[in-house]
């Protein structure tokens, strides 16, 4: 409670969501890209910051939020992804910033991939717009359906082979379930880094205890494993 408390200080529409108890699907998301519009952002980080605003003044937002997406960021740059799969793009905003800094790890554009897999259609819709206003849609292409049947589709038409980046932000109760079928699917290179958004709060106990029983194969795959906390 105390921990809430302190993030609805920082986040005030925060507070609105956790007491109507309704934090996405409600018409929020059309209102955001109405409002994107209006601020006309000219490039991907104003697109963020836009995004960000929204969140903070308006109507609260599932996004990673600013404070996640400096790790995240810095992750990216660090490890240099060229292909990318996110299990959970809500509207958008982890693509954006994925596509951004991995244009800038590499210094270009050339070879890079992301597939924002979402299943709702109106959220995916969105996402598309604004990913187009970022200037970014050449690398990201939205996915729309569920995650399992999603990852199965792009490895059947070979559009992924060797993924260097997975990260997880769908529904915390499939995380698992859905990341053995990507393991399944050999789809994962070695050496690979994968990422779980709310992991430990709001949490996903089952992935927690899966990862920490998986080790001996993480450590034949050589993948990285990182859980994010909620926060933003």
């Amino acid at each position: 409670m105390e921990k809430d408390a302190e993030f609805v200080k920082k986040w005030p529409t925060l507070g609105k969501a956790i007491e109507s108890g309704i934090e996405s699907h409600d018409g929020r998301e059309a209102q955001l890209l109405a409002y994107i519009l209006s601020h006309n952002p000219t490039h991907p980080l104003d697109v963020l910051s836009t995004i960000d605003e929204f969140s903070l003044r308006e109507d609260f937002l599932i996004s990673v939020g600013p404070n996640k997406a400096d790790i995240l960021r810095d992750l990216v740059m660090q490890e240099k992804p060229k292909m990318l799969i996110e299990l959970g793009g809500y509207l958008g905003y982890s693509a954006v910033l994925f596509a951004d800094a991995m244009v800038k790890a590499h210094g270009g554009d050339a070879g890079l991939k992301i597939y924002s897999l979402e299943l709702d259609p109106i959220c995916a819709a969105i996402a598309r717009q604004i990913a187009q206003i970022a200037g970014l849609d050449h690398i990201i292409e939205v996915v729309e359906g569920t995650a399992a049947s999603s990852v199965s589709n792009l490895v059947k038409e070979k559009k992924i082979t060797n993924v260097d980046f997975l990260f997880l932000d769908h529904v915390e109760d499939l995380y698992e379930q859905d990341f053995k079928v990507v393991e399944a699917l050999g789809m994962l290179r070695k050496g690979a880094v994968v990422v779980a958004d709310n992991v430990i709060r709001p949490g996903a106990p089952e992935y927690r205890e899966f990862i920490r029983g998986d080790v001996k194969k993480e450590q034949k795959l050589g993948s990285k494993r990182f859980n994010l906390a909620r926060g933003f």
